[in-house]
């Protein structure tokens, strides 16, 4: 199977506060550590951005798609995505660039149990996680744009009207233990959490930047 990636990086990162796609993470911009995950588990990738915003250095081959229209939620991103695959990618994975304790066997995982499928998304605590999910882009671009136009922006809506396979934590969990590919990053205190996890020490100017930003009292 020729496998895909899709990262969207568009979102305005209100409650964080600073772009997360240009966060420092250890040596590298958030995004570039994404990207570079995500690379170990597929073929090709793309990196869906808001119009206008500016993304750290890329891998030449990571091609760049953009939002047609800004503040849509992810299946404006996700249709974004899928459309500047290149024919041939029979599915692709789809996530934010805010998770960067992806665990790439969690990609190859999701992959795998896709099956038949429309598309294949995680379901935790009765949340569907629809950007650490796989679509088959020719199954679900169709219903994706019949969505937009209809103004029905809620993924839930596309996993009703194609045929999903809702992924259960027990068939994760053996290669992702605490299922930190689910866990995005909002908040500046789930940023430097995440860099503690991976045995990073948070920017000073960064650390600064919270500081002066947190409410008194």
């Amino acid at each position: 199977m020729a496998r895909g990636g899709i990262v969207l990086c568009g979102g305005r990162s209100t409650r964080m506060g600073l772009d997360k796609a240009t966060l420092p993470f250890g040596p590298e911009r958030m995004l570039q550590r994404v990207v570079r995950l995500l690379g170990e588990a597929v073929d090709v990738i793309v990196v869906v951005a808001a119009p206008g915003q500016e993304l750290p250095p890329l891998p030449g081959s990571v091609r760049l798609a953009r939002d047609q229209r800004e503040s849509r939620g992810p299946l404006e991103g996700l249709f974004a995505g899928l459309g500047a695959l290149p024919p041939g990618i029979e599915a692709a994975y789809a996530t934010s660039c805010d998770v960067p304790l992806l665990e790439p066997k969690f990609v190859r995982r999701m992959f795998d149990l896709l099956g038949t499928a429309a598309a294949a998304v995680p379901v935790s605590d009765g949340y569907h996680h629809p950007l650490a999910a796989v679509y088959r882009p020719a199954a679900v671009t169709p219903a994706i744009e019949a969505l937009l136009k209809a103004d029905r922006l809620r993924p839930i809506f596309l996993f009703d009207a194609v045929p999903t396979h809702l992924v259960q934590p027990a068939e994760l969990v053996d290669v992702d233990r605490q299922l930190a590919t689910l866990e995005n990053l909002n908040r500046p205190e789930d940023y430097l959490a995440a860099l503690s996890r991976a045995g990073f020490a948070p920017p000073a100017d960064v650390l600064a930047h919270f500081t002066e930003q947190k409410p008194n009292g």
